[in-house]
């Protein structure tokens, strides 16, 4: 059995104390520090030793450089926001405040490559299959084919994804319901944020698979929890949504009004 060690951790900004405290030192808020279990270290099965490391080629600096293609979502703005559209195996993590219209301008993006024969998978955490589908309906999506799920584990998201043809996007909404079996935290702190951030990343590298990862705003304007995987991901884009329409669940949404305002790069 692997030894658990209790850790104290902002969850606000992903400082870690060795024990509890009001205020953070870190970020300056009060009461966002929880206690979190984490494994120190990946059982061994008995008799078996460690795995060694795999050799990798090298290559030099010196050389012709290719910019990466990249897939054009079909949306303008959001291109832009993108750099031209999404390169293969790269993450992005969207925010925005609640209701501003995310999972409507994602589930337009994933109609969009759907429609140009490309695989697109719409990972919901928060709502039913029938309400993804009823939001489709109203937007006029109803015949894109873009497969969906009703899923909070990474294991179970991560081993569907293998299967058949490799997806080219993938959509979780939202990031902070997703949990994995490798941490002994509730789903939304920064430790199953944190882990299971990081199984999507190693699976966009290694599939070749781009990933949107949807992330909650705090009343401050910051992304809630997963501040820590801003600096991970490829891209990090706050948007600022807005529709010409009243509301995102009108009866008839023009799917040619979201415009794209704010966004940052982390790197």
């Amino acid at each position: 059995m692997a030894r658990r060690e209790a850790s104290f951790i902002c969850q606000n900004c992903g400082a870690v104390y060795g024990r509890w405290q009001g205020k953070c030192d870190a970020c300056g808020e009060w009461n966002t520090i929880a206690e979190e279990n984490a494994a120190s270290a990946r059982p061994q099965m008995p008799g078996r030793a460690p795995r060694k490391g795999r050799a990798f080629a090298l290559e030099a600096l010196a050389g012709a450089t290719h910019d990466a293609p990249r897939l054009a979502s079909g949306i303008a703005e959001f291109d832009r926001v993108t750099g031209g559209g999404f390169v293969r195996g790269s993450v992005l993590l969207l925010g925005g405040d609640p209701g501003i219209g995310k999972s409507t301008l994602l589930i337009q993006v994933a109609a969009t490559l759907a429609r140009a024969k490309q695989r697109a998978v719409y990972i919901s955490g928060e709502e039913a299959v029938a309400q993804v589908r009823l939001r489709a309906e109203r937007l006029g999506l109803a015949g894109a084919q873009v497969e969906l799920a009703a899923e909070t584990s990474i294991e179970d998201i991560v081993a569907t994804l293998g299967e058949g043809e490799t997806p080219r996007l993938v959509i979780i909404d939202s990031i902070q319901t997703m949990w994995t079996d490798l941490v002994e935290s509730a789903p939304g702190t920064v430790t199953q944020v944190r882990a299971s951030a990081q199984a999507l990343i190693r699976f966009a590298k290694r599939s070749g698979t781009a990933i949107i990862l949807v992330g909650h705003v705090t009343k401050d304007g910051q992304i809630a929890g997963p501040r820590v995987v801003s600096t991970w991901s490829m891209q990090c884009c706050r948007s600022k949504v807005r529709a010409r329409s009243s509301s995102a669940s009108c009866a008839r949404p023009r799917t040619d009004s979201v415009r794209l305002t704010r966004s940052a790069c982390s790197r």
